[in-house]
């Protein structure tokens, strides 16, 4: 009988720690994102500090699969932008994805092929279904990690160059409170 009992993957839904399992981590400096930001500039000041965390289980791909991970975006800001990741569409376009909230609070920042954007609270708890065809980027305006557990088909792929202007809006905070604006791009 325990031949046939096979430990499964474990979160700590409290931290987003995973376990028992193989896993990858990646880390995302500042000095990696200085074309995200409006002050890119700025980013260079600590270009070796983490600004966020992509701890996954190292599963197999292909046809068929899901990939299942953790953000850990720290709290900061570069000039008056709060930390957020890199951002990107799926390389096939129609793979969506889903977030959960688990600690943290900041905003999933979506836009669609068309250019049309929004923001979803993110918060322990919450959860938000990415639609395909749909870019999408997490932003920290609190003051502590911000983690959220995704999952999405192994075969979805990164496009990170679709957005050559980045996204049509921009969290910044102003006189002590998160704004969200429109960004026109010439």
């Amino acid at each position: 009988m325990n031949d046939l009992l096979i430990q499964p993957f474990q979160l700590a839904w409290a931290t987003g720690a995973l376990s028992h399992g193989p896993l990858i981590r990646k880390t995302t400096l500042l000095g990696d994102l200085s074309a995200i930001f409006t002050d890119g500039d700025a980013t260079q000041l600590f270009p070796d500090r983490p600004a966020y965390d992509v701890d996954m289980f190292d599963t197999p791909g292909g046809e068929g699969e899901l990939y299942v991970g953790v953000t850990h975006l720290y709290p900061g800001k570069v000039g008056n932008e709060y930390f957020m990741t890199r951002g990107h569409f799926h390389q096939r376009r129609e793979q969506g994805e889903v977030y959960f909230g688990l600690q943290g609070e900041g905003l999933l920042l979506m836009q669609n092929q068309q250019g049309q954007a929004w923001t979803e609270p993110v918060f322990a708890g919450s959860v938000h279904i990415i639609p395909g065809y749909t870019a999408h980027r997490l932003i920290n305006t609190g003051s502590q990690t911000l983690s959220a557990l995704a999952v999405w088909p192994s075969t979805a792929g990164h496009d990170y160059t679709s957005l050559p202007h980045g996204f049509a809006l921009r969290v910044i905070e102003e006189a002590g409170k998160v704004r969200i604006m429109a960004v026109k791009h010439g």
